[in-house]
């Protein structure tokens, strides 16, 4: 009996670390607060902190309000916990579109760089100065 225990443990234990040194925050040694987001042309490491903190941006810019058709578990939720690489219903917006529109013309991002690059601040307003090809 103490045998299968053991045995069970390290299986656990074993499974929990490989999927740990798994993830893309490994893959990768990441600043804490610095996510990477995939996408098409390249992925888009964003700063959480320079963001939220250090720019004092509301949470509510970013995280809305949870939805009727899909309430959220937790008062922030990741982007892509609801919008999905293709929509998935009851979401009608995909990942990408949560972000700016197929031109990055217009949309959460792109509208608050050139905001910002228009009050004299230095920020990002085209394709590949965020998304990054690895």
């Amino acid at each position: 009996m103490k045998a299968a225990i053991r045995i069970a443990i390290l299986f656990a234990l074993a499974a929990f670390l490989a999927g740990m040194f798994s993830t893309p925050a490994f893959a990768a040694e990441q600043p804490k607060d610095t996510y990477v987001l995939p996408a098409t042309p390249g992925a888009v490491t964003f700063n959480h902190k320079a963001h939220a903190v250090d720019r004092k941006i509301a949470c509510t810019t970013c995280h809305h309000a949870s939805k009727p058709e899909k309430p959220l578990k937790a008062p922030q939720e990741a982007c892509g916990d609801c919008h999905t690489k293709v929509a998935t219903p009851p979401v009608k917006t995909k990942l990408q579109a949560a972000f700016h529109n197929p031109m990055a013309k217009a949309g959460l991002c792109i509208d608050c760089h050139v905001k910002e690059n228009a009050a004299g601040k230095k920020a990002p307003t085209k394709c590949m100065e965020c998304h990054k090809k690895a």
